[in-house]
């Protein structure tokens, strides 16, 4: 498997990360099966495993640590913080109180002593930025952690970390963590930018769209809402055929399953494929479930695409657009808190 290197870390990685998100409750609660992925994974040249704490409440973390067990010098570890882990409003955010308290938890249900990347899940409005690279900073200097990043940061805030960052003399963020899929290209237009301006590294989520582009779907008879992961169960708006924005990504992924026929390519290798073409990606993270879905995606290891076949995805789906503008991870405080609008 190809490596790359991370932003400016000099830490090589490769082009395939493994997402851990689907191991514990939201997805396999099987711990063995999970480990035995694990194992499948780092076997077949990827050296990245990349989760969360708030992945099932910590159960990921705890399986990927059982996992590294006689591994863990060959895998560059990621993991993230700051989603709520408790009703307590302390226990989340970007604060120092809790990313201190988050690191530790996080390395002990690891089994480690150190994490090689450590990144903000989300952006926390309530927490100067500048306080938030102060403990970060603290934390590898500490050496509980080897390189710093963030998660779906849009290209404002990417600016605005850098600058502090240089203003007061904190470690940097080295790398961003945004949804890039054919059908989530939003990310074109203003945030890969900023990452390579900045020399970031970025590891990419969700690039087979939540599953849309997974080869199951592709008109409105192919979505079951029964059917998937817990998670899944969770956000079944995410995939209601009668809401207009997924009718539409019904039809797009129509047209990028037959255009995958035409190219002799499985829709899931394709949809990859895009996602490592662009020159600002580092890494694209998979999240199989199950050992089918990895063995699935393992085979489409080295797929490249054609500038033909690239230039029909931009037809279908232009650069820099979303085809449902619901599909949001991440909403600023001033669109979803109304009292922000209003004297």
């Amino acid at each position: 498997m190809k490596r790359r290197t991370l932003g400016g870390t000099g830490i090589s990685v490769s082009e395939y990360a493994l997402g851990a998100m689907m191991f514990g409750a939201w997805g396999n609660g099987d711990h063995d099966e999970s480990v035995r992925m694990i194992h499948r994974a780092l076997d077949a040249g990827i050296n990245v495993v990349d989760t969360a704490d708030i992945y099932s409440q910590g159960e990921s973390e705890e399986i990927v640590g059982k996992a590294l067990k006689g591994r863990r010098e060959g895998v560059v570890l990621a993991t993230k913080g700051s989603s709520p882990m408790g009703e307590d409003p302390n226990e989340r955010g970007n604060s120092r109180r809790w990313l201190t308290r988050a690191v530790e938890n996080s390395l002990r249900r690891l089994g480690t002593d150190h994490i090689d990347l450590y990144q903000v899940h989300r952006p926390d409005h309530a927490t100067d930025i500048d306080e938030t690279l102060s403990a970060l900073s603290d934390l590898v200097r500490a050496g509980k952690v080897r390189a710093i990043g963030h998660s779906t940061f849009p290209a404002e805030q990417i600016v605005e970390a850098q600058w502090a960052a240089e203003r007061r003399g904190h470690i940097r963020f080295r790398t961003e963590q945004p949804p890039y899929s054919i059908l989530a290209r939003g990310v074109e237009a203003a945030v890969l930018p900023a990452a390579q301006r900045y020399g970031m590294g970025v590891l990419t989520w969700g690039p087979l769209s939540a599953g849309w582009l997974s080869g199951k779907y592709g008109k409105r008879s192919d979505v079951d809402l029964t059917a998937g992961s817990g998670r899944a169960a969770l956000e079944q708006h995410k995939f209601d055929p009668s809401v207009p924005g997924n009718a539409r990504k019904l039809e797009a992924v129509g047209e990028l399953r037959n255009l995958a026929d035409e190219a002799g390519l499985k829709l899931a290798h394709l949809a990859i494929a895009f996602v490592r073409t662009h020159p600002a990606v580092t890494s694209v993270i998979i999240g199989p479930r199950t050992p089918a879905h990895l063995e699935d995606l393992l085979e489409g290891v080295g797929v490249e695409l054609s500038e033909d076949v690239l230039d029909r995805i931009d037809e279908i789906v232009p650069p820099g657009t979303d085809v449902n503008r619901g599909d949001s991870y991440y909403t600023p405080p001033a669109l979803a808190d109304k009292s922000l609008r209003r004297r």
